[in-house]
């Protein structure tokens, strides 16, 4: 490759800079659904503040299902960003907005269906899912807005705009939480209004946000240049192309949800204090994942570019040096947990015998963060790199191995083994990402080369 068109990659400060932005972006979202829960249990009933939490689980969920559209967007950006194909920037977007909003067309046709599912796998009480219901009827109008901010999130990401991704959903955020005031609260709708604000403010974040991209987009556009290659937004093959990574990326994702999913189910069978105490301690590592995340998503960018340009050296050197700063910050996070932990668990819980089991634990909470930030970046390097058959497999694979391995250390050790088998999931993610890297890494080599 010519020295001209190599790529530079940042200073370790600007990379810490870069990354910061996405930290505050993933930490926005927990904190907004914190202030609903605050804006309901003030002015609202208890059943509607259970009806919140059982609304946002069902969200959640729904939403989850689709964050293929912001990983496989950033990559696809990243890539065509670092092949110095701008017209390819715009209509990966084109194309990514176009499925997100057919997405979000189709979640409002099968509403009906969707909720009556959704209440079965939930059980409650008649009057919540009565509210639940109230709530899942505004909230819906929302489906294509959210699903579309996936993708303008993913472009923004993929283009190194970390900053304009924190505004938005910092503006995003800041409008929610005063239409949910106003609605919730001073108009009295109670738990309308917190899905009629949250819903507007995914509609005026959606406009803006759009603005934000196009004028950005508009400025670096050659006046004898379209803005979307209609040809590739109208190809078949491109778009299967696009389907597939995301196929891959949501196969990926459930199975990363089984996973989670399994260890919630069986430490609720050992009973109410260790699955509080395992409640309690996830919520460590919720929080420091918003830190590992965001260097995740900054690597899934530079990494992305680096495919785009071909440039192997690049893609080494990224990976290396977001890896070191991404394991420091773990480090970091581990280290306090053991210090601090003890206290904070104290915050989120008054109840002695709970706090006093998941203090015992807290080694484990470490020894998770040190491997799970291996995971983390290699995640980032594959969907970067859209080596998404292997991160498919890596996750069936890592996911099937941790449920196996529990069964017989939690015959032994009960509540222990299963967070003994929980590091070792970290582990077993970690493993069989670096196997399939020593295959893919080859791979891009060869392709590099022939480019």
């Amino acid at each position: 490759m010519p020295e001209s068109q190599r790529l530079t990659l940042p200073s370790d400060v600007e990379l810490i800079r870069l990354a910061i932005p996405l930290i505050l972006a993933n930490m926005a979202v927990p904190i907004l659904g914190l202030a609903d829960t605050a804006v309901i249990g003030h002015f609202g009933t208890v059943e509607e503040l259970s009806a919140i939490a059982l609304g946002t689980m069902i969200f959640n969920f729904v939403f989850w299902t689709f964050g293929f559209l912001r990983m496989g967007t950033t990559a696809l950006v990243a890539q065509a960003s670092g092949a110095r194909n701008a017209i390819e920037v715009r209509t990966s977007l084109a194309r990514g907005l176009s499925i997100a909003v057919s997405i979000g067309a189709l979640l409002l046709l099968l509403n009906g269906p969707i909720l009556r599912i959704a209440l079965y796998a939930f059980p409650a009480d008649s009057d919540v899912h009565a509210a639940a219901m109230r709530y899942y009827r505004y909230r819906i109008l929302g489906a294509p807005a959210s699903l579309s901010l996936f993708v303008l999130f993913g472009g923004l990401i993929g283009l190194g705009k970390t900053r304009k991704v924190f505004t938005l959903q910092l503006l995003m955020s800041g409008l929610n939480l005063a239409l949910n005031l106003i609605l919730g609260a001073a108009l009295a709708m109670g738990i309308e209004g917190i899905a009629l604000g949250t819903t507007l403010a995914e509609w005026t974040a959606l406009g803006l946000g759009l603005r934000m991209v196009y004028r950005f987009l508009e400025s670096e556009r050659s006046v004898d240049e379209p803005f979307v290659d209609r040809t590739s937004l109208r190809d078949g093959g491109a778009l299967l192309r696009t389907m597939r990574a995301h196929t891959d990326i949501l196969i990926r994702t459930f199975f990363l949800l089984l996973g989670f999913g399994y260890f919630t189910r069986i430490g609720a069978g050992f009973g109410a204090v260790p699955l509080a105490a395992n409640h309690l301690l996830l919520q460590i590592i919720s929080l420091s994942a918003f830190f590992l995340d965001g260097f995740a998503n900054l690597t899934e960018a530079i990494v992305g570019r680096a495919v785009g340009a071909r440039d192997v050296s690049h893609f080494i050197a990224a990976s290396k040096r977001t890896t070191r700063l991404a394991f420091f910050t773990a480090v970091g996070l581990a280290s306090l947990a053991l210090l601090a932990g003890p206290y904070f668990l104290l915050v989120l819980s008054e109840h002695r015998e709970v706090t006093a089991l998941a203090t015992r634990y807290l080694p484990f909470v470490a020894v998770y963060l040190l491997f799970a930030v291996f995971a983390f970046q290699l995640d980032g390097i594959f969907l970067g790199a859209l080596f998404t058959r292997s991160l498919r497999n890596a996750a069936i694979v890592s996911s099937i191995a941790f449920i196996m391995l529990s069964w017989p250390l939690i015959d032994f050790y009960e509540n222990a083994g299963l967070w003994t088998a929980f590091v070792l999931y970290a582990l077993l993610r970690m493993a069989s990402l670096l196997l399939a890297l020593r295959w893919e890494l080859p791979r891009f080599r060869r392709g590099a080369d022939r480019g």
